[in-house]
């Protein structure tokens, strides 16, 4: 069989038609990939790692005006706003972003997250709650949920933030299990000051279930008990709180504990506890409860010795309360000791020119380098 040399004659000019369909089509591929990534973009990045923001702004609009639908440029040039504290021009880019009908699901909770976080370092709290609220259910959403407890707790909105926080405790395995005892604390505060009790017990019967080894649900059922006139319900209450956290907690209710033991006549049981707890964390609340259950008030023997373990100014007012004769000349040196201790730290001479303050004289002062700026007459901090 001979090969017709007329199909030769035809092919060439289609190989040579189809050549030139598909150089066209790469250039034209390159042509929109030039356009996709203008110039100004990669100048404006330029300027930014050259720490010259100013001019990478100039850049960064001039290149979202040669190509509009380019999401990148509207992130990077948004950023830049809100970073320079440009809040309402970082809002109406992100804004202008939500607006297109042509962005990808992932472009646009990008776009969201950036327009809350503009609400946000504004200070538009209220825009801030509403746009992170659409981005629950999203990729962002553990973001989204912890900044609405952060915006619950700064407005102070207790109900929301346990809302909030319940959800956030359900997905990370009880992480904020102690948050939410806290806030159901403060609506109990906020219950028992308008005089509804039943609401009050049952936040904290609440706070107790989220964090049954929480303190502070135990420290407020003891005082709204003592406050009741239950004297010997809340020793009931702050034992538990002793037995199960020690001297930690205890030490900020150790004198109304006292006092509750006085009301309810269990002072001896009273007085074993707090010296069981003096032997383990000798604290000067303990010692100043132990002195409302003694038969004389302040103990200056055991003054003294809490001075000479751990001076402190407090310790020393404590002991000039008791009589003088029973310090003895122990006492006398524990006492001068922890006023010296205390008084060092608060010696200190003051630079006239700058207000730089040292415990050492200087003829140059080390904050404004101006010579003899010191006045040579110490100060401290009762003057």
């Amino acid at each position: 069989m001979e090969f017709d040399f007329q199909w030769l004659l035809l092919g060439l000019p289609l190989a040579f038609a189809f050549g030139w369909i598909a150089s066209r089509l790469d250039l034209r591929q390159l042509g929109r990939a030039r356009r996709e990534t203008p110039s100004a973009y990669f100048k404006g990045l330029n300027l930014l790692l050259n720490e010259q923001p100013d001019k990478a702004i100039d850049a960064f609009i001039e290149a979202v005006q040669h190509d509009p639908d380019t999401a990148e440029l509207h992130f990077a040039l948004g950023n830049l706003f809100r970073r320079r504290g440009e809040f309402e021009r970082a809002v109406r880019v992100h804004e202008h972003l939500l607006a297109r009908g042509d962005l990808k699901a992932a472009e646009r909770e990008r776009a969201q997250h950036a327009l809350a976080q503009d609400f946000m370092q504004a200070g538009l709290f209220d825009r801030a709650e509403a746009a992170w609220r659409a981005l629950e259910g999203t990729s962002y959403d553990r973001e989204a949920r912890s900044a609405q407890l952060t915006l619950a707790e700064r407005s102070r909105d207790w109900a929301r933030a346990v809302e909030v926080a319940t959800r956030l405790n359900e997905s990370d395995g009880g992480a904020f299990a102690s948050r939410i005892a806290h806030y159901e604390c403060e609506l109990a505060l906020a219950a028992d000051a308008a005089g509804r009790d039943a609401e009050a017990e049952a936040a904290l019967a609440r706070a107790r279930h989220a964090a049954p080894a929480a303190a502070r649900p135990l420290i407020l059922a003891g005082q709204r008990h003592l406050k009741a006139g239950r004297a010997a319900e809340a020793m009931t209450a702050w034992d538990e709180l002793r037995e199960h956290q020690g001297s930690g907690a205890f030490l900020l209710v150790a004198e109304d504990y006292a006092r509750a033991a006085l009301a309810c006549g269990r002072a001896d049981a009273a007085r074993t506890a707090l010296h069981a707890l003096l032997a383990a964390h000798p604290a000067t609340e303990l010692h100043a409860a132990l002195d409302l259950l003694g038969p004389g008030g302040a103990d200056g023997e055991r003054w003294v010795a809490q001075l000479q373990r751990a001076p402190s100014l407090t310790a020393a007012q404590r002991l000039l309360a008791t009589p003088p004769e029973a310090w003895g000349p122990a006492g006398l040196e524990a006492l001068r000791a922890a006023v010296a201790r205390a008084a060092r730290p608060l010696q200190r001479y003051r630079c006239a020119a700058c207000g730089f303050e040292a415990q050492h004289y200087f003829w140059q002062c080390p904050g404004c380098l101006n010579w003899e700026s010191y006045p040579p007459q110490r100060i401290d901090a009762m003057q």
